[in-house]
């Protein structure tokens, strides 16, 4: 059986499997941690494994090269990408910093290295508010890449932001009139909003207006919610990919997809075999070039000091 090769394999080389939220369930079942981006990272920052096999997509997995420069990090598919990683020009980001000198940039944890390299903080969607709260309103801010992030912050804050006209295509379908949709169908259930999506202005301002309260979370912070909320209804609003987790982890209640297209290719590349082929040929290693990766580190570590 090829998950028992791949628990084998994991133990004569000393490997972990870090599985994001998002990845096939066959996956997560041979993971040894599984989570969102920032719980993942804070992980990879504290193995003790000789080998990191990074079931997610390349920047995650860039991530955990950064933080750990004598293990190797390995992707079972290199072509594991992100369309929201991939909206970032490097070289308008340089821009902006010689026209701001006194400007802080935050890179959204979905950057490549290179981004990660010339930014002051870098944040998830955990962590998003109390790293843009913490900075003087004194000081211009760029936000990047994903715009719905960076006005839900702003509207979170009330704080004028430079926002990336970027956006995570999975995300972006997951439109208000989909929630709204969805809330009048079901009435009794909990919204769980990833900040990333498409609706999550309107939902802040407009579902309230109807009597719900929709609670803005990461895939990690989901997870913890619904385990100790009384509701047995739940709108789900991110990749559908959480949902087999929800449903583990928090047996006996209902989890509706706001959007049950909302499925990210990039995330589902990576499968049981790939895992096992990852592991026994010990492809494809991710590395960093060096003087990226130590800049690129600072910002890391101060995300983390506000996990």
């Amino acid at each position: 059986m090829l998950a028992e090769k791949v628990l084998e394999l994991k133990k004569l080389k000393n490997a972990v499997v870090l599985a994001h939220n998002y990845q096939l369930p066959e996956v997560k079942a041979v993971a040894d941690f599984i989570g969102d981006s920032l719980n993942l990272s804070m992980e990879a920052a504290k193995t003790r494994a000789d080998i990191i096999v990074f079931a997610g997509v390349l920047f995650m997995a860039e991530t955990a090269a950064i933080l750990n420069p004598d293990k190797k990090v390995l992707i079972p598919d290199p072509g594991a990408g992100c369309s929201l990683a991939s909206s970032v020009d490097v070289e308008a980001v340089k821009r902006w910093k010689e026209k701001h000198p006194n400007g802080v940039v935050v890179a959204y944890i979905n950057t490549y290295a290179d981004v990660k390299a010339l930014a002051d903080y870098v944040c998830t969607s955990a962590n998003c508010l109390k790293i843009i709260e913490a900075i003087p309103r004194d000081r211009p801010v760029l936000f990047l890449p994903d715009k719905y992030l960076g006005m839900y912050i702003a509207a979170r804050t009330g704080r004028e932001i430079d926002i990336w006209e970027g956006e995570c295509h999975v995300h972006a379908k997951i439109t208000y009139p989909r929630i709204l949709a969805k809330v009048k169908l079901y009435r009794d259930a909990e919204v769980l909003v990833h900040p990333e999506c498409g609706c999550g202005t309107a939902c802040l301002v407009e579902l309230p207006k109807l009597g719900v309260q929709p609670k803005f979370l990461s895939t990690e912070g989901m997870v913890k919610y619904v385990k100790t909320s009384p509701a047995k209804r739940f709108i789900i609003a991110t990749e559908v990919g959480i949902i087999d987790r929800l449903e583990k982890e928090a047996p006996g209640k209902e989890y509706i997809p706001a959007a049950e297209d909302a499925v990210c290719e990039y995330m589902k590349l990576t499968t049981l075999e790939k895992i096992y082929v990852s592991l026994r040929d010990e492809v494809y290693r991710v590395a960093v070039p060096p003087e990226v990766a130590e800049k690129a580190r600072r910002a890391i570590e101060r995300m983390l000091e506000y996990a």
